[in-house]
């Protein structure tokens, strides 16, 4: 854990799981809930949640792609584009940032 915290990328790794796991559990989760039970509280808990994470994983990405000197077309957009993707964010993680 403490890999993930005393790097700027282990950290953008750290939020961008956070931010994946947040999305998936609003979307396979929370929304069967409030459309087959008819129960929105799940909803509005895990959405704010996730909305939060979502808005972190942007500005700390913009925030290392600016301190790794990534081009805003490469490594930072694929980033970026992967946390509006289900399971986009850990793909990402895979393939791109855990090699950094």
């Amino acid at each position: 854990m403490k890999k993930y915290i005393s790097t700027s990328v282990g950290f953008l790794r750290l939020i961008a799981f956070l931010e994946g796991v947040s999305f998936l559990i609003l979307l396979f989760i929370a929304m069967p809930v409030k459309y087959v039970l008819g129960n929105d509280a799940l909803v509005k808990t895990v959405g704010q949640a996730h909305g939060l994470l979502f808005v972190l994983l942007i500005v700390i990405t913009l925030f290392v792609g600016y301190e790794k000197q990534w081009k805003l077309t490469g490594i930072t957009f694929k980033v970026l584009a992967s946390s509006i993707i289900p399971f986009g964010t850990f793909y990402v993680d895979y393939k791109i940032l855990r090699k950094l």
